[in-house]
């Protein structure tokens, strides 16, 4: 059977336009898609290509597949190259080109006959791929009172068109792109319709690598296998788009350092590491060469697109840079960076690492910065969110918000995600009036959520409370928040540090006496010992009218004097009852 190429595109008022010449795209241009590429070209061959195997075994030839997935995942290469591939005649429709045009024809006519034409060449130059990006921008799920007249009609006319198809033995097929299958409308996600679904998610770690290797193919590079396996490592969230512009990125930072240092570089040593055909002797190279500090530098300029609509950071925080608390640390890394760098252990020794740690103590103790520095240590992203800011006054809002979160953090794994405030979503049920309170059905979402990540082992959920008491006790049961840890005021130790930090930054005169800090700010909390340095800072500027380079004891006393200690001794035997009824439990 004689297969023609010839490819159109389908959208303003004329009937057809040829595209330009592009150049021919293949599957090994593609990275991390190795299994969508496998249904994809499975699909293609029996609804094209062995249309009369198919049929002798009673089956109906497929008709519409669609490819979904975030932004930047690659869908519209995934399906271009799919098309490129197949050789087959292929003819596109331009969903923004098609609604501009019936913005002319308040009664869809124009966006009809588009559709009509289409398929009626297709049908006529079989076999044949019919190409809709973005279906769901001209036939999207709205209730039909919402709906426009136009919109209405695109979906009625490409049903009907579908439908047609199924009646006859053209081998065409549908293949469309769309970003959510529930932002479509449902009549086209029924048999015979669209009813072959492939997702693209988020890269995984080995899909990143995958990708990554594909682009930084061509490019001029000094890095080895080991390092490209490290810098995929560290691009939690990437899609392919980002993974794409990060390279540019280090492409810039490597251009720049060139002009600055410009050297000859021999690239012989780089070929060998990457296994490169070395059959073709590498040349002498004069230009800027990218290597893995460029990469990495980059990574400061690209934000990982599956994290872009909440709050999320990957935390610069260390450990050093936390005063004392060194048994919270150690419980910490023992709960969180342990199964993560040693998975083996746990397995062999029969450890379940815990899903989700809960922190509670008096406020001001650093529990945020804790949990940044968790993040950090264990190279996670860092999604952020405070329990009041859950609340929406509009019904089922915030159960969505918290359902949106949990999504994204298996999306971006590996991650954390930091509730700060727990107790404004996880305070016990039944005290709603009236019925099931908001905070009954935020708290029952929260429940479903994390036991929907029971088997995912890489979300971890890190809470912080100053009012442990009050949280729901099914919260706290195995395979929830079943790891606590009391984050108490800072003892001597953790103070002097504490105070040597702060000191880093704030310099101080001779005369300053550690020990009477130290003991002056027993009962404070981190951050009221911070605040003591601050105020002794600004009395100092104050007192020499902005001339002061350092802060002396006298300004300290001073802030002693303003700074009061909030946390009262009933507070802090509350916390310490708490801790110990909690470990009672545990070992009862």
């Amino acid at each position: 059977m004689a297969l023609s190429t010839q490819s159109q595109t389908f959208g303003k008022k004329q009937s057809a336009k040829k595209n330009r010449t592009a150049k021919k795209l293949h599957f090994s241009d593609i990275g991390g898609l190795s299994g969508q590429i496998r249904i994809l070209k499975k699909l293609i061959n029996i609804s094209l290509k062995e249309t009369d195997v198919w049929k002798s075994m009673g089956l109906q030839l497929p008709r519409g597949v669609m490819i979904f997935g975030p932004s930047g995942t690659g869908k519209t290469l995934l399906a271009k190259t799919l098309i490129s591939e197949s050789s087959v005649f292929s003819v596109s429709i331009s969903p923004l080109e098609v609604l501009n045009s019936s913005k002319s024809n308040a009664g869809g006519d124009e966006m009809d006959s588009h559709l009509v034409r289409v398929f009626a060449e297709a049908k006529e130059k079989t076999p044949s791929i019919i190409f809709i990006d973005e279906i769901e921008t001209i036939c999207p799920k709205y209730e039909t009172g919402n709906m426009t007249l136009q919109e209405s009609k695109a979906v009625r006319t490409l049903v009907n068109l579908m439908d047609d198809l199924g009646e006859t033995d053209a081998p065409v097929v549908v293949l469309a792109t769309c970003s959510k299958p529930e932002l479509l409308h449902h009549s086209l996600r029924r048999p015979d319709r669209l009813d072959t679904e492939v997702e693209i998610s988020v890269p995984t770690a080995n899909d990143r690598l995958d990708i990554l290797k594909v682009l930084t193919y061509n490019l001029k590079c000094a890095l080895t296998e080991e390092d490209l396996a490290s810098i995929s490592s560290k691009l939690h969230g990437f899609v392919g788009l980002d993974i794409k512009y990060l390279c540019k990125q280090a492409g810039l930072i490597a251009y720049d350092r060139h002009k600055q240092h410009p050297k000859e570089v021999d690239l012989s040593e780089a070929v060998k590491e990457l296994s490169i055909d070395e059959s073709r002797p590498p040349p002498k190279y004069a230009g800027p060469l990218i290597s893995i500090k460029d990469f990495l530098d980059a990574m400061a300029y690209v934000k990982p697109s599956a994290l872009r609509e909440i709050q999320i950071e990957v935390p610069k925080v260390r450990w050093t840079d936390i005063g004392g608390q060194d048994d919270t640390k150690l419980k910490l890394k023992q709960s969180v960076e342990w199964p993560l760098q040693h998975p083996e252990a746990f397995v062999r020794m029969g450890i379940k690492p815990p899903r989700g740690i809960l922190l509670f103590g008096p406020p001001g103790n650093s529990k945020t910065l804790i949990a940044k520095a968790l993040a950090t240590e264990a190279g996670l992203n860092f999604l952020a969110i405070k329990g009041p800011e859950i609340f929406n006054k509009w019904v089922g809002e915030s159960e969505r918000t918290l359902r949106d979160v949990f999504n994204r953090a298996r999306k971006s794994a590996p991650s954390i995600i930091f509730i700060d405030e727990i107790d404004a979503i996880a305070s016990a049920r039944g005290s709603g009036k009236g019925g099931t309170s908001v905070g009954d059905r935020v708290l029952a979402t929260f429940l479903n959520e994390m036991d929907g990540i029971e088997s995912l082992q890489s979300v971890i959920i890190v809470a912080a409370t100053n009012r442990p008491e009050i949280i729901d006790k099914a919260l706290m049961r195995p395979g929830r928040l079943d790891r606590l840890i009391y984050v108490p005021l800072p003892d001597s130790k953790t103070r002097r540090e504490i105070l040597n930090i702060r000191f880093a930054q704030t310099p101080v005169a001779e005369d300053v006496d550690y020990e009477e800090l130290v003991t002056r700010t027993e009962g404070y909390s981190g951050a009221e010992i911070t605040a003591v340095v601050t105020e002794a800072a600004m009395a100092a500027l104050q007192e020499s009218e902005v001339r002061a380079e350092r802060v002396s004891m006298r300004h300290l006393r001073a802030g002693l004097s303003s700074i009061i200690p909030r946390t009262t001794p009933q507070m802090i035997q509350s916390f310490r009852d708490f801790n110990e009824n909690i470990t009672t439990e545990s070992c009862g």
